[in-house]
């Protein structure tokens, strides 16, 4: 793929950065390279190798739901300046 000026004004344009004309030479420059070094990769036979998915042998990452007790509320709102049944009042910062 080859990198021109276009697509490289275009990625800056989407980027909403503003570049001299030596920046842009630059940057299809190494644009250019990066997609070089990544053309390797099409070189690579891959007929027979499986998508890795993870890597490791993972069977359920999901842990087990566990019910256990929470803290008492009421024990929890006490210590509190301002507090309803349920939460604590804090100073409005948002008008």
């Amino acid at each position: 793929m080859k990198i021109s000026k276009e697509i490289v004004r275009e990625m800056a344009d989407i980027s909403r950065i503003k570049l001299t004309s030596q920046q842009e030479n630059k940057l299809q420059e190494e644009l250019q390279e990066l997609v070089g070094f990544l053309e390797v990769l099409n070189e690579l036979d891959t007929e027979n190798t499986q998508p890795l998915t993870h890597l490791f042998q993972i069977s359920s990452v999901m842990r087990e739901d566990r019910i256990f007790p929470s803290y008492d509320r009421t024990a929890l709102l006490k210590d509190t300046p301002e507090h309803t049944d349920e939460t604590i009042v804090v100073p409005k910062t948002v008008e």
